[in-house]
């Protein structure tokens, strides 16, 4: 529920309010930046309470919440979210890109796509310490050792770094390193994953499921923001469907939906979605002519011989080609493409 106070109600009012709401055993949320008075109630309401809470003194109407996430959505916090990550801002009118390898694999391999990939625009680095595989038998990253590697590139060559963390008990030590922390679409629905990356105050980019839908999504969302933590960052990468032609199928229909229904920004990984090089330049670009808040991109030194994901990776020349697309892309949108290094002339 969302009670709105009358205009020129006293502190009074407003703290009568509150104090119902917590001895109800809820939750109060007061979103910043609009013109009136509003109050959240976070929780399982009850019969009744709608009409206590109506009766109170200051108070002009309290409206239902229709859907089932509060605090994702539009109803609870009209206003968009823009999310600040080392002076990257996320979910304003900059397209902001993350891009780098799907794995560290060494101090030099990440250190010349940082380079590369700033040179070309990127504004934040990837690159994964703890990798999820399919198989057991696959790469699955260096762990600390790789954190330490993407840190200590992220600080030299001035950007910030997201990496994934995959379990509760890494969440310490990801934060320690790591700017923006990552929950891969196996862990969408990981709750105590979830729980303890909301206690943190570090931004978190939050990847749909598998076969995720798109309220399934933002209610993982709400397990975040339930816990304190509101900067969280959605990302679109494909979901599973019939045709396995490419690696998922890429929704782009879910970044215009996410944006009407919720104030958070949105991302897309076209390359996650693909798994094929040559078709993430054409769905990066979809995604952004939809509206996305920016992009996550794999590139690698040489995809060929990458540890993981190489088939999906742009090499640095292609990666260059496909900032300078999105130029124009970006400014029939009337938004400006964040730049962190020389930009490319198309």
């Amino acid at each position: 529920m969302i009670v709105i106070m009358r205009i020129g109600c006293s502190q009074d009012d407003i703290s009568r309010v509150t104090n119902r709401i917590v001895d109800a055993g809820l939750r109060v949320y007061m979103p910043n930046g609009v013109e009136r008075t509003v109050i959240g109630v976070v929780g399982q309401s009850f019969p009744g309470l709608r009409d206590a809470l109506e009766s109170l003194p200051g108070v002009d109407q309290v409206i239902p919440v229709a859907r089932p996430y509060q605090l994702a959505s539009r109803e609870f916090h009209p206003e968009d979210t823009i999310i600040d990550v080392g002076g990257v801002t996320i979910g304003g009118r900059e397209v902001v890109i993350m891009a780098g390898p799907c794995a560290v694999e060494s101090d030099e391999q990440l250190m010349l796509t940082a380079q590369a990939v700033k040179a070309a625009g990127a504004n934040v680095l990837r690159g994964g310490a703890f990798k999820p595989r399919t198989s057991p038998y696959e790469f699955r990253g260096l762990g600390e050792r790789g954190l330490r590697i993407l840190a200590e590139v992220g600080g030299e060559v001035g950007m910030p770094v997201v990496t994934e963390v995959m379990c509760p008990d890494d969440v310490d030590l990801v934060s320690q390193y790591a700017d923006i922390l990552q929950i891969g679409s196996r862990n969408m629905q990981n709750f105590v994953l979830l729980d303890e990356v909301g206690r943190t105050r570090k931004p978190i980019l939050l990847k749909r499921g598998l076969s995720s839908n798109i309220q399934e999504w933002l209610l993982a969302a709400e397990y975040v923001l339930v816990q304190g933590n509101e900067k969280v960052i959605l990302c679109e990468r494909g979901i599973r469907t019939f045709e396995n032609y490419a690696r998922n199928t890429m929704d782009i229909n879910a970044i215009p939906i996410v944006e009407k229904v919720s104030h958070l920004p949105v991302i897309a990984d076209p390359s996650h979605a693909t798994g094929k090089w040559y078709l993430v330049p054409p769905l990066a670009l979809a995604a952004v002519a939809a509206g996305a808040d920016g992009l996550l991109v794999e590139v690698h030194p040489n995809p060929d011989l990458a540890l993981a994901d190489g088939p999906q990776s742009l090499t640095f020349d292609n990666f260059r080609l496909l900032m300078s697309q999105l130029l124009p892309v970006v400014e029939a949108r009337n938004r400006k493409l964040a730049i962190s290094g020389v930009r490319v002339n198309p």
